[in-house]
């Protein structure tokens, strides 16, 4: 007998997720013609003209592709956060919380477009990739450090990282900087949870 934490076991999903999508990004750049690369990325983007026309699965394929192979340190990076999530708490949950940020950053962005009557080009923009999930798990992992101490300093330095692209000044600001710093704050919403989780999984007891 011995104490375990919920879903502590070799993470298998995040592998097989970062590793399909990168080479996804291979295969849409090596065997589609440029026209056909851009309509599929389009078709697959979370823009205000997708959403706006119904298009919800556009919600989930649009985290399945990248705009071009992801660089090594940027997939290590989304490996590391994903396959801890995964060991820690378990593939369910890291999916779950991938998805919240993901979703939830992208509507609140379509919403602010719409809002503001974004013009043309930013209503058809391709809006595809990984980064909002990421900066989701991210934030979730951060506030659900136990330690006060390395949990203030985890968030101080997302929530900078988050902040710093919207002072670039006007002009120079992106929706998807926006997009990552509502992605980071829907994960963290989820720290308080996840903190709990753990004091009761640290509490059961498995056999081997």
């Amino acid at each position: 007998m011995h104490t375990t934490t919920p879903g502590a076991r070799a993470p298998r999903l995040a592998p097989a997720y970062v590793g399909g999508v990168q080479l996804g990004a291979y295969a849409v750049r090596h065997l589609l013609t440029p026209d056909a690369r851009r309509r599929l990325l389009l078709r697959c983007s979370t823009n205000v003209d997708n959403l706006a026309a119904g298009r919800w699965d556009t919600l989930v394929t649009s985290a399945l592709l990248v705009e071009a192979p992801m660089d090594l340190p940027y997939a290590l990076l989304l490996l590391a956060v994903l396959g801890y999530a995964e060991y820690a708490y378990g593939a369910w949950w890291a999916a779950a919380a991938f998805l919240w940020g993901h979703a939830g950053a992208s509507l609140i962005v379509y919403g602010a477009l719409r809002a503001r009557h974004a013009g043309p080009a930013t209503r058809s923009a391709t809006d595809v990739g990984v980064s909002y999930g990421l900066y989701a798990v991210a934030g979730a992992l951060a506030t659900a450090v136990p330690h006060r101490p390395a949990r203030t300093a985890a968030c101080t330095a997302l929530l900078a990282l988050g902040v710093r692209p919207l002072l670039r000044g006007r002009g120079r600001v992106t929706f998807t900087d926006a997009g990552h710093l509502l992605a980071l704050l829907l994960g963290a919403a989820l720290g308080p949870a996840l903190a709990r989780g753990r004091r009761r999984g640290l509490g059961r007891r498995s056999s081997q």
